[in-house]
Parts: C-alpha cells; structure tokens; sequence
C-alpha cells in the first residue's frame, strides 16, 4: 500500500500542474547574475545623477534619441522573432524556426551597427570615459550591454543552425528556451537602461 504525498507537486491557480521554468536552471542562474550586475550599475548612475542633475541633464540631451529608439524597436522585434521561433519549433517547424531566428539576428546585427554608429559619432567629438561623469556612466553602460547583445547574436546563430539540422522541437526545446531567454534579458536591460539614460529627468 502506497502512502499518500506529504507534498504534492506545485499546480498552477487552475490547479493543473505549474509549467517548469523554460531552458536551463543554469542559465537562468547567469540570468539571474547578470540581472543583479545591471542593477547595481543602475542605481550607481541614478546616485550619480542625483548628485550633479544639471550636469546629466545637459549631456543627456547630446545623445541622438532616434538612434536610442530605433535600437528599442530592433531589440523589441528581435525579442518577438525569437518568440515565434520558439513556438515554432514547438510545433515541430524546424524551418519556420529557423526563418525567425535569422530575423532576430538581422534585428540585433542592425542594433549592433546603430550602436556602433553612435560611439563612432560621439569619438569623433572627442568624447571618453574621461569627460564627464555623464558619459562615464552612458559608455560604460551601453558598451557593456553591447557586449551582451553581441554575445546574444552568437547564441542564435548558434541556435539557428541548430534549429536547421533539427536539434530542437517537441520534448527537447532546453537548448533553445534557454537562448531564447538570455536574448530577452538583453532586450528587458535595454528597456531599462534607454528610459533611464536617454530620456528621464
């Protein structure tokens, strides 16, 4: 005879059982890591500013806000393509899969290019880490999330040709929810860090 569960497996509010976290508990763990390291880095540029309003608010407005939002919209639709991706591949579409990884690579290599086009501009003016304490925080945050969008795009080309010799669908989807993952944690800093920077006051 069979003793009943102390503790039966967590349910949903429906009472279905909960869904597992998407990808790898390793991962998510990096995740988790990187989240906490951008925080920091928030709340030291918010403490900066705090300290010297006028300073930020006048260097704030030389930054190019068009560039800032096209790069919003390419990390947003980025995030939607890999999205689709992942359902597809659910669905056992490996080639339609494929089709939205390559989207949001072409979405974060575009990012890639209008970022790098900025940094071009603003060295161009002879502008460093050491000009300001504005542009020590705006280099120093930009530059390390365009490390991290940099290191997203390999995962999906990682990922792509993965998805392509059919690595990933129904019942082995770990691989690609947790790049899938890792790309989103890029686009949420960035929805973060662009209000933050480019246009609070």
């Amino acid at each position: 005879m069979q003793t009943p569960c102390a503790f039966p497996p967590p349910s949903g509010s429906d009472g279905a059982p909960a869904r597992p976290l998407p990808g790898d508990l390793a991962v998510w763990i990096f995740i988790l890591a990187e989240l906490l390291v951008f925080a920091l880095f928030f709340l030291a540029y918010t403490w900066a500013r705090s300290r010297d309003v006028a300073l930020f608010d006048a260097m704030q407005l030389t930054l190019d806000r068009r560039a800032g939002t096209a790069n919003t919209v390419l990390l947003v639709s980025g995030s939607w393509c890999v999205a689709r991706a992942v359902h597809a591949a659910q669905l056992d579409r490996r080639h339609v899969a494929a089709r939205w990884l390559l989207g949001g690579i072409a979405c974060g290599a575009g990012f890639v290019a209008v970022k790098t086009f900025e940094y071009v501009a603003k060295l161009a003016a002879g502008i460093t880490l050491s000009s300001n304490d504005f542009y020590m925080f705006y280099l120093s945050l930009t530059f390390f999330h365009f490390l991290h969008v940099i290191l997203g795009i390999v995962v999906l080309v990682v990922l792509w040709a993965g998805t392509r010799q059919g690595r990933y669908g129904p019942g082995r989807m770990s691989g690609l929810e947790s790049g899938a993952s890792y790309w989103h944690m890029v686009d949420l800093v960035w929805l973060v860090l662009f209000p933050l920077v480019y246009v609070l006051h």
